[in-house]
């Protein structure tokens, strides 16, 4: 697959909330996944820990609101999308807005590295 073609199955799964199915088909065995600077676990690899990190987000999650995946932009090995997630988590009383710029790198037809982008919350 060229990389528009993995930026538009990606994107399609997600619209789809197909998070899962989007990354057994378009992951490398080896991703690397990078979270926003200060996150704990910043930085994940491999396709196991990558579900693990799907599965602590899953859990915590009640239900999704609304979400947003816009067209992806394309430029080499590279693409970029926005995503847009209304949520209510749980242990939190309101719906909380979950917006992220998300890039990504593609070789050999997979998805090698993904970064996200997004403003942290302050602490009280």
């Amino acid at each position: 697959m060229t990389t528009q073609e993995v930026a538009n199955r990606l994107v399609a799964l997600c619209r789809e909330g197909k998070y899962e199915q989007a990354v057994k088909e378009l992951y490398s065995p080896e991703i690397v996944s990078v979270e926003a600077e200060g996150t704990p676990n910043r930085t994940v690899k491999g396709l196991d820990a990558i579900t693990e990190k799907g599965i602590r987000f899953a859990s915590k999650l009640e239900k999704v609101n609304s979400s947003f995946v816009s067209d992806p932009i394309v430029a080499d090995n590279f693409f970029s999308c926005t995503m847009l997630m209304n949520v209510n988590m749980k242990d939190i009383p309101v719906a909380i807005d979950m917006n992220e710029v998300c890039v990504y790198t593609v070789n050999n037809g997979k998805i090698v590295r993904e970064e996200f982008f997004y403003a942290q919350e302050p602490e009280a």
